[in-house]
């Protein structure tokens, strides 16, 4: 079986995490998707490819399975994320607009849910640990920023349309102020649509890692996808003047964070 991530190692504090940009269902997973499962329509599509080059010497951690073989943004243990509130769990059972993937009694079991947890699940955070502690112990410092999107308009999820940029810092708890009123503030005077710790407060990543007091700091950007594709349905391509209208805004993003984290170092 194929390595369930890839890294890329650079010299700087900052560290990119994708866990939502793979594709990869294996075979026998992708038996027991129905004719909705196998378009894989909550991929956070292109998003690795957005971010590429903005940011020299940043390290980046991507999840090459796809969200419906295991989340690798929810908590192993598979409490919610936001309890009370519509959402999809470890392995999801539905899209993000309850519609159901899989065929009807192939749904993944107890079991089938731990060995995912072993196989792909486990990896990639041990990957991503293993960077964030790798960056630390070089700078004395870590920003772990976590790299999301999803499409704009979700009735079953929210109401209305969610806004071009979603800032998460699990309520000003997983950074350093500085860094979310850094990113807060090149959201702001892009004078597109933003929200700080809206629907989207920081996944489980955000929240298991960012340890400001251990100066390591993790925060979450969660893009519309109407920020970046031509459309929001198959086949999700990028619109190109609408990716190099965003790019500029997220190396603003990125090299303030990592101008941050030199300080913050200090």
């Amino acid at each position: 079986m194929m390595r369930p991530f890839a890294v890329t190692r650079g010299d700087g504090p900052v560290i990119l995490g994708f866990p939502h940009t793979g594709t990869y269902v294996p075979d026998n997973i992708a038996a027991n998707l129905n004719e909705e499962g196998r378009l894989l329509r909550d991929t956070d599509w292109h998003v690795h490819d957005l971010y590429a080059g903005l940011l020299p010497g940043a390290t980046t951690v991507r999840a090459i399975f796809h969200r419906y073989v295991i989340d690798a943004n929810r908590d192993p243990s598979g409490a919610s994320l936001y309890p009370g509130q519509t959402g999809t769990g470890l392995i999801p059972l539905s899209t993000f607009d309850n519609v159901p993937i899989w065929q009807q009694g192939r749904e993944p079991d107890a079991a089938e849910a731990a060995r995912r947890l072993t196989m792909f699940h486990a990896p990639y955070h041990a990957a991503l640990q293993q960077e964030i502690a790798r960056v630390r112990a070089r700078h004395g410092v870590a920003v772990l920023f976590d790299c999301h999107s999803i499409r704009s308009v979700i009735p079953w999820m929210f109401e209305g349309t969610l806004p071009d940029f979603n800032i998460g810092t699990n309520l000003g708890q997983s950074c350093a102020l500085s860094i979310e009123q850094d990113v807060l503030r090149i959201c702001a005077a892009s004078g597109r649509s933003h929200v700080l710790n809206g629907r989207f407060c920081g996944g489980w990543t955000t929240r298991h890692y960012g340890r400001p007091e251990q100066n390591i700091h993790a925060i979450q950007l969660e893009l519309a996808q109407s920020s970046h594709l031509a459309q929001e349905a198959p086949p999700f391509s990028l619109s190109a003047p609408s990716m190099d209208a965003l790019r500029p805004i997220l190396a603003d993003i990125l090299h303030a964070i990592a101008t941050r984290a030199y300080q913050l170092a200090a």
